[in-house]
């Protein structure tokens, strides 16, 4: 049925699952035939829900006499051969795009790769907020910190964690502050479409013509795409690392995406720093919360050592610019 709505162009599917996808989308490996009866190789994704669908196609989209021009070679989303959102009658998106050239970046993570996922994250911003101007109050709801904090006491509390006197008294600090950092949380600038699922895995390389060059960095799974701060962006692939800070290859993830959207001519706002660590310790004194899913020492330890460094100052009230 897919194949007769892509007029026959496309080729047998080899489905499959990788080690790195989540959620319920069938994913296989095809070809797909051009009018000039080239093959290019692509991959089959469905269902996909809205907002990969409306993205992945917005960015993506390539008429075929453009498929290897400069500017779709350094697009930083999947080259898309095809998309539709309705299957034999049936609300039921899909999409046909580009096969990347080998696995995930983070399979064998550089300073210069870690480095090209921040550049392409910057190249992302700065294509969608293009594309489409940003609506804030489309933000996804916060996360309830209050309810975080005081989950992440109970489990101090009830299991025998390393530093758990230590993790008592800082998390006690952080809920008494926690209704001030939130209310500053909530005057961030709302100015970028954030990937809000940026990582390593969701990064890989289309393949260049040039064999002495490295294909553009390329990202993919774009159904958590949402309007945000960009240093969200920036913090999710730091928080992931978090103990295992080697894994960053010496990158700073939220310096190198602020000078990658100043190369781009994006906005970075007056005290990026400021929001970031606030957010840090919004998300360190969470992370007892998710013992059973975040349960790793380094990960605990590099988490308390956060709020043992940044609590004072949010606590004194200073270092507090404007956010908004």
């Amino acid at each position: 049925m897919l194949r007769d709505n892509c007029g026959g162009r496309l080729g047998e599917i080899s489905w499959f699952r990788a080690t790195w996808q989540h959620g319920g989308a069938s994913t296989g490996y095809s070809t797909w035939t051009t009018t000039d009866g080239r093959t290019i190789d692509c991959v089959v994704k469905l269902p996909v829900g809205y907002a990969e669908y409306f993205w992945t196609k917005r960015l993506g989209l390539v008429a075929e006499s453009d498929w290897d021009s400069d500017d779709a070679m350094t697009l930083p989303t999947p080259r898309v051969l095809a998309a539709g959102f309705e299957l034999g009658g049936y609300d039921f998106a899909w999409i046909v795009m580009e096969r990347l050239a080998g696995p995930p970046m983070a399979s064998n993570p550089t300073s210069q790769g870690m480095w090209e996922i921040f550049e392409t994250a910057a190249e992302f911003h700065a294509a969608a907020i293009t594309e489409q101007s940003i609506a804030p109050e489309r933000a996804p709801e916060p996360p309830d910190w209050a309810s975080l904090i005081a989950k992440a006491q109970k489990v101090v509390a009830e299991n025998d964690l390393d530093d758990g006197d230590r993790w008592a008294a800082l998390l006690a600090r952080a809920a008494a502050i926690e209704p001030d950092l939130r209310a500053q949380w909530a005057t961030r600038d709302i100015d970028t479409w954030c990937h809000l699922d940026l990582h390593g895995r969701n990064a890989m390389r289309r393949q260049s013509p040039d064999p002495d060059h490295p294909g553009h960095c390329v990202l993919i799974d774009l159904a958590m795409v949402r309007p945000g701060s960009w240093v969200e962006d920036a913090l999710y692939l730091e928080r992931l690392y978090w103990g295992h800070e080697e894994m960053l290859c010496g990158v700073d993830p939220v310096a190198s995406l602020a000078r990658a959207r100043q190369f781009n001519g994006l906005p970075v706002g007056e005290g990026y720093e400021h929001l970031a660590d606030l957010r840090r310790v919004l998300m360190a004194a969470s992370v007892p919360a998710f013992l059973g899913r975040e349960g790793d020492r380094k990960y605990l330890t590099h988490a308390v050592g956060i709020l043992d460094r940044l609590l004072p100052a949010f606590e004194r009230g200073t270092s507090r610019p404007s956010v908004a």
